[in-house]
């Protein structure tokens, strides 16, 4: 537990969000707000629509103008969200880390691997949690597929194909879409992001990326249409699809493996419904969709023409996220995304970044990983006491 963070007693814990833009606005205000133990205390913008805005969706809200009004008063706060460009990610949680703060960065928490390992070494000597908004590990469809996968019902994994696709043939522009490198723009660091996360949770680290990488729509000038193939440790191979020039959109997620398939179309619908201003509410349904959008399991037919059987796709659970931040922040639970992690999904961004300007395939080097090594140790001990107490005595 920080210095600043509140006790078990039931006092929640204050948090400043840095930007309000559309992360803060749509999705980081409204689960930190609708997440037990914790309270939306100030949001930072200077812009003044924006902040005529946030005190109508959350009345009494402090408002900032710079996030240094945050440090110099940073005894009355519990932990910092910072959901700005992402050129600003980290001098920004350096920052809030130096001010004695937990901080959650939105992803991609920094441009490159090393800086995302720089910040969670300060953290660590800092003793501070430093977690990564990846959202996208609670999406329903990715829920759904992890059970699959951990109860057997797809075999052996041998292909995991993910695509992340919009049909936008208008650049919209912003720093999202620019092309300076300082930005940190372009959908291989946006939606990348994402679906490189989801398949390195799923099946482990990356040894080989092969991308290519497009620019494709008039007036465009970052990558709008790009492609990535990982071969992760294990043997499996992910084909990963990012883009905003689709016209015809194809499954969210096509998964092969030695027993049957998995095929599910559509995206999770939080996003959308966070969109529209519905909030989760504690015991009320969220993140649930109807059941002709259920993915369907099964072999040897398309699921177009009626094969396989539907699977019940699990609710989204965005809320999950922060209620597990809330616990870290308390020392009564695990950082739920961390920094590390976050690095390894880099490493594949630069790799992959590098693959499609050289046209080549770039082979990744194990990398030092604690995140993992405390997972293992952690599972060797749990397996050591259960054979412990198969060995007692009746």
């Amino acid at each position: 537990m920080t210095p600043n963070a509140s006790d078990a007693s039931g006092t929640p814990l204050r948090v400043a969000l840095v930007g309000y833009g559309l992360a803060g606005s749509v999705f980081h205000a409204p689960l930190v707000s609708a997440t037990d133990g914790l309270v939306l205390d100030t949001v930072v913008t200077s812009n003044e629509e924006r902040r005529t805005e946030a005190l109508a969706a959350f009345p009494g809200v402090r408002l900032a103008a710079s996030p240094d009004e945050l440090w110099e008063r940073a005894d009355e706060l519990d932990l910092v969200v910072i959901a700005t460009p992402n050129r600003t990610h980290v001098p920004l949680a350096t920052a809030a880390l130096e001010a004695g703060l937990p901080v959650v960065v939105d992803k991609p928490v920094a441009g490159t691997a090393a800086g995302a390992r720089e910040l969670a070494a300060l953290a660590e000597e800092r003793g501070l949690l430093l977690s990564v908004f990846q959202n996208r590990r609670w999406d329903n469809d990715f829920r759904t597929l992890a059970g699959l996968i951990a109860d057997g019902e797809l075999g052996e994994v041998q292909r995991f194909e993910s695509r992340f696709e919009r049909w936008r043939p208008q650049p919209k522009g912003g720093w999202r879409e620019s092309g300076d490198p300082e930005e940190i723009g372009g959908l291989l660091y946006d939606l990348g992001s994402h679906v490189v996360d989801q398949a390195l949770v799923l099946f482990g680290p990356a040894v080989q990326v092969y991308a290519e990488s497009d620019v494709r729509r008039p007036g465009a000038a970052a990558d709008d249409d790009t492609f990535v193939a990982i071969t992760h440790e294990g043997g499996v191979r992910s084909h990963l699809y990012v883009s905003a020039t689709t016209a015809q959109l194809g499954p969210r997620f096509r998964v092969l493996g030695s027993k049957a398939g998995y095929v599910k179309y559509g995206l999770d619908p939080q996003e959308a419904a966070l969109r529209e201003g519905l909030r989760p509410v504690a015991g009320e349904p969220w993140g649930e969709e109807a059941q002709e959008l259920w993915g369907r399991l099964g072999s040897g037919e398309s699921p177009l023409t009626g094969g396989g059987a539907p699977v019940r796709t699990l609710p989204g659970d965005y809320p999950a996220y922060y209620a597990a931040v809330a616990a870290a922040v308390r020392g009564a639970g695990p950082n739920p995304v961390t920094a590390s992690q976050a690095a390894a999904a880099l490493d594949v961004l630069e790799a992959a970044r590098r693959s499609a300007r050289e046209g080549v395939s770039v082979t990744l080097l194990p990398h030092h990983d604690e995140d993992q090594q405390a997972q293992d140790q952690q599972t060797q001990d749990q397996q050591a006491k259960d054979q412990q107490a198969k060995e007692l005595p009746a």
